[in-house]
């Protein structure tokens, strides 16, 4: 089986949850933004936008018990990119796109799986999410094609400068 990838998705062994995580599955479950959970029998997937999310996040794990690095390596859970896979060497994630309902997307599979079923948020649909349309803005030029207007519901509402559109961006750990 396998776990959606998009934006900065940090994964997480489900055995490791079980065997050191404060309160088991069922908290890590609760504690987990809902909106971009999914799991498979092997592997969780909790996505984030912004790279500060994802630091307070890891910290997060690493308080109820989880471990993120040892020697450069991902022990617990690591993080990926949607473009480029594990972010440190880890041994026990196979990262590539999949076929799904004949698109392709980003996934992540405990190492030597051979299954493509594709695990998704529960809301996630193609037509709405990063897969069909990815756009990158790096720390600092948000200025340059973003306009900050609103916190709403736990999402940061941006207006696309170079669109004229609203942009989402989910955020966790990080409020302004």
């Amino acid at each position: 089986m396998a776990v959606l990838v998009e934006g900065i998705s940090v994964i997480v062994r489900r055995d490791s949850v079980m065997a050191c995580y404060s309160g088991g599955w069922d908290q890590f479950v609760a504690d987990a933004p809902s909106r971009t959970f999914c799991a498979d029998s092997d592997l969780a997937r909790i996505g984030f936008m912004a790279p500060d999310d994802v630091a307070a996040f890891i910290d997060f794990l690493q308080k109820r018990g989880l471990v993120f690095l040892e020697d450069g390596r991902a022990v617990d859970f690591c993080v990926c990119d949607q473009q480029s896979g594990p972010t440190f060497g880890c041994s026990w994630v196979d990262f590539g796109q999949i076929e799904f309902d004949n698109y392709r997307v980003a996934a992540a599979r405990l190492a030597g799986s051979t299954s493509l079923d594709l695990h998704t948020p529960d809301s996630w649909s193609y037509e709405n999410s990063l897969s069909r349309q990815f756009s990158f803005v790096p720390t600092g030029e948000e200025s340059k094609s973003l306009r900050y207007l609103r916190h709403e519901n736990g999402t940061d509402v941006y207006l696309n400068l170079l669109t004229g559109k609203e942009v989402y961006i989910g955020r966790w750990g990080v409020r302004q």
